[in-house]
């Protein structure tokens, strides 16, 4: 029970990471469009895109964590008593960007709208670090099994490092083939021109610290070095041809795929890393039968999580489906 409890979580992490990253990815075209003339365009699509969803999102985030503080406790005291600096400061990111994305649309003045959207850019770029960072702390053994571990050096370290700015290029790379296949559905060739150079530019980039990131695993966090080059390589290669395919075809292929090409590189490298990490939950040293809550616990979370899944999916995906078309058509 402890490991079904254990990859029903990693499922919320993976539509977090899939659903949350590409609206994290559209604040970060968000700061990078440009000034105000030359931005317009590209952040208007940004704002229409995410407006029906962007809260939406963190119903992941909550899942996730209600999963670990119930059915591994030990794990979630031990990361909160030892990650609690950027677990802070990726929560206060995640409340400055919700209040600058719903401020902006209201203000009058243009100093205001400044100081509003800039709160929104800056912090979508901001929480995805923290929460890569997070990653990275905990993947490399960080957080001791009892608590209470080194506040800074936890997640202020090269494996974090990594983790951070992958995280940040991941989800500018998702959002942008996001917003390409959103300028393709709407026939605005301008911006899915403009949307898809940064797509090609954000993979390249992502490939490229990819690489440097062998190095730095191989030197700071060797177990999780060799596990992804072996349990974990096929997922790890699955995502590599999911982003390849979605580049080939930005130029050309239907909306629908390139989402979900693009979802399919994402989903699967986050699943590569739980892939190698397996059996243990945090790092190399708390295994996920030890962290566990009693048996019972695990039965009724596993069944509450079952009946949430099956009336949050079907609602999230209703929700995007008005989204796309403005309407729910009868026919259907």
């Amino acid at each position: 029970m402890s490991t079904v409890a254990a990859v029903v979580l990693f499922i919320g992490v993976i539509a977090y990471a899939v659903l949350g990253g590409a609206d994290y990815g559209a604040g970060f075209w968000d700061l990078t469009a440009g000034g105000a003339r030359r931005g317009r365009r590209p952040r208007h699509l940004v704002d229409e895109s995410l407006a029906p969803v962007w809260e939406a999102n963190h119903v992941w985030l909550i899942f996730c964590l209600v999963m670990v503080w119930t059915a591994f406790p030990t794990a979630f005291a031990a990361t909160m008593t030892t990650l609690y600096i950027p677990l802070g400061l990726a929560a206060l990111g995640i409340v400055v960007r919700g209040a600058g994305f719903a401020f902006r649309k209201v203000m009058v003045r243009t100093d205001q709208q400044r100081l509003t959207g800039a709160a929104f850019a800056i912090s979508s770029v901001l929480v995805p670090f923290f929460l890569g960072a997070i990653a990275g702390g905990i993947a490399s053994g960080r957080v001791p099994p009892a608590g209470h571990g080194d506040p800074i050096g936890s997640w202020v370290n090269p494996t974090s490092f990594l983790g951070g700015v992958l995280a940040v290029l991941v989800c500018a790379y998702v959002a942008a083939v996001f917003l390409t296949a959103e300028a393709r559905r709407r026939d605005d060739t301008e911006l899915e021109t403009w949307f898809r150079r940064r797509s090609l530019a954000t993979a390249m980039a992502t490939g490229l610290v990819a690489l440097a990131g062998i190095l730095v695993l191989r030197a700071d966090s060797p177990r999780l070095f060799d596990a992804l080059l072996t349990r974990g390589l096929p997922l790890v290669l699955l995502s590599g041809a999911c982003g390849l395919t979605a580049l080939v075809l930005l130029r050309r292929g239907a909306p629908r795929l390139l989402q979900a090409l693009a979802v399919g590189a994402v989903g699967t490298v986050i699943a590569g890393w739980g892939v190698a990490q397996y059996p243990n939950l945090l790092g190399t040293h708390t295994t996920i039968s030890a962290a566990a809550a009693p048996e019972p616990t695990l039965w009724a979370l596993t069944i509450v999580a079952a009946v949430a899944l099956l009336m949050v999916v079907p609602s999230m995906a209703l929700l995007f489906v008005l989204a796309q078309r403005g309407r729910l058509d009868s026919s259907h």
